[in-house]
């Protein structure tokens, strides 16, 4: 029961008859600018700071090449599977089709973190721009009450108390989106090419400019020693912040979603998922050299540290140099990452919508509304949670475990492709991973690579998570699965005591450890 899967003829079969309407109108640049509008967000306007303050200072820039290779070679593995199983559910699909529904379940609830925790993220990244603009660029202050997280995270001291009540702004966009995907709001392809736009401009205005107030002496040393602490600076620090800011590439993925609008799927998918890849590392790389050259790398721990590096940029009179590019910053990094939340926030409600149609949720999470035709239960409860974790939590813990958690879906996906080659090898693949098992088997190591030098809380709270999911599926989802229906689930009677009693057991470690220590 627990490794039972779904027909990959029967998901093949489904693809084409929910594709029936659908135009084959994207080419590569379509796709390309996709993946670019998806990808840059709170990783490049945001986390670059907190992992060159705590990880890697100017060695960023090898950080951002090997989260980068991991990608490419994940993304590859995306694009075999989303030509060949083009429906909802991503990577939760295609577990269930190639090694059974508890690790389905298991990515589908880690699938959470990618995107409820990634909407979290980007909405505390969202705040610190906001409230930079509003106070130096408008005169406008916000109560230290109400501008950042109650809970602040450190190894040493673990969580503490701060002056403040509740990230507000964070909490408030968190809410406006919610609003908005209620009521059926939508991205355009052509809003979403304006905001690439605009990204890009900000981007390309920053490094252009700022490059002239670079100090070359800000990056001696390139990669500062360590401090004698695993994953504090040095190589073992590279390689931590490579997993801190592998959050940076997420939304690559979604270039792989839209295989049945592709014009030429074998041809443009490997073409988007790769340029758009390439277009992001290359700008990732000239930032951070740029941050880390105007800026100290110990002074960027601030969740806005391109606007703390324009603001940096002095004339020899000490008068502002890019005075004039500051609002520009802000405002891009505004409008950036508000479409970034607004996509996080659309995709959610879509995993719990497929797991729900399965069986494995309860069915209010596929209710749709009458009059809007939005999944509303889905939509609001992955708004409310999402706010909640917004306006508590600090950035640097809610990256690290977005970044954990992609990484296990990535190594799953990779993994699949191995199996499903081996299970099914006459099946059509409209685009095929090149160098099978070469590819995979890479894109599992580096991706597990960037895995382990993750703090050892990051993977305590993975745990945490995965343990309360395993708590719902032994005593919900296996007795209600669609694809096991009219099978007895009474002997697994032995199995849901142990999983019970050890997951409860974890759980109560890690709020002990974490909270109440």
């Amino acid at each position: 029961m627990l490794f039972t899967k779904k027909s990959v003829t029967q998901l093949q079969s489904d693809a084409q008859g929910e594709s029936s309407g659908l135009h084959r109108t994207l080419g590569a640049l379509n796709l390309t600018s996709l993946g670019v509008g998806a990808i840059i967000g709170a990783g490049i306007f945001s986390i670059t700071g907190v992992a060159a303050a705590q990880y890697a200072g100017p060695g960023l820039v090898i950080s951002f090449i090997i989260s980068a290779i991991a990608c490419g070679f994940a993304g590859l593995c995306y694009a075999e599977f989303a030509s060949m199983l083009p429906i909802a559910g991503s990577a939760y699909t295609y577990s269930y089709a190639t090694v059974g529904e508890l690790f389905a379940w298991i990515i589908g609830w880690d699938l959470i973190i990618e995107y409820l925790f990634a909407a979290s993220t980007v909405a505390v990244a969202w705040s610190g721009y906001v409230i930079s603009f509003l106070e130096k660029n408008l005169g406008l202050v916000i109560p230290d009450t109400f501008r950042s997280a109650p809970l602040a995270f450190s190894p040493e001291t673990g969580f503490t108390a701060t002056t403040s009540l509740v990230n507000l702004p964070a909490v408030l966009i968190i809410l406006l989106i919610t609003i908005l995907l209620v009521k059926g709001i939508r991205e355009s392809a052509s809003f979403n090419n304006v905001i690439v736009v605009v990204k890009l401009i900000v981007i390309v205005l920053f490094i252009v400019f700022g490059f002239q107030y670079v100090n070359t002496a800000n990056w001696t040393p390139f990669i500062p020693e360590n401090t004698g602490e695993f994953g504090e600076f040095g190589w073992s620090g590279i390689f931590r912040a490579a997993g801190v800011i592998f959050f940076a590439y997420i939304g690559f993925d979604a270039v792989s979603t839209a295989a049945q609008e592709a014009k030429n799927p074998q041809r443009d998918m490997p073409i988007g998922i790769l340029a758009s890849l390439a277009v992001c590392t290359v700008l990732y790389i000239l930032v951070s050299l740029v941050l880390t050259g105007i800026v100290p790398y110990t002074m960027l721990n601030v969740p806005d540290p391109i606007a703390v590096a324009v603001d940096a940029a002095r004339l020899p009179d000490g008068s502002l140099a890019l005075g004039w590019l500051s609002p520009l910053v802000k405002i891009g990094a505004i409008a950036g990452l508000s479409s970034v939340i607004l996509v996080m926030l659309m995709g959610q409600p879509r995993i719990f919508f497929t797991m729900s149609r399965d069986g494995l949720l309860p069915p209010v999470f596929s209710k749709v509304h009458p009059t809007f035709k939005t999944p509303i239960v889905s939509t609001l409860i992955t708004g409310g949670v999402a706010m909640v974790i917004a306006g508590l939590f600090p950035i640097n813990v809610l990256s690290e475990l977005v970044s954990i958690g992609t990484l296990l879906a990535f190594i799953l996906v990779c993994a699949a492709v191995l199996v499903l080659r081996r299970t099914h090898p006459d099946l059509e693949r409209p685009f095929r991973t090149p160098l099978v098992p070469f590819v995979p088997i890479a894109g599992i190591i580096i991706c597990l690579m960037q895995m382990l030098p993750l703090p050892l809380p990051t993977w305590e709270r993975l745990g945490a998570w995965l343990a309360l999911g395993l708590l719902i599926y032994f005593f919900y989802g296996v007795k209600h699965s669609t694809v096991n229906a009219g099978r007895s689930w009474k002997p697994l009677g032995s199995v849901r005591l142990i999983v019970g009693v050890g997951s409860i057991a974890f759980l109560g470690y890690v709020i002990w450890a974490h909270f109440l220590k």
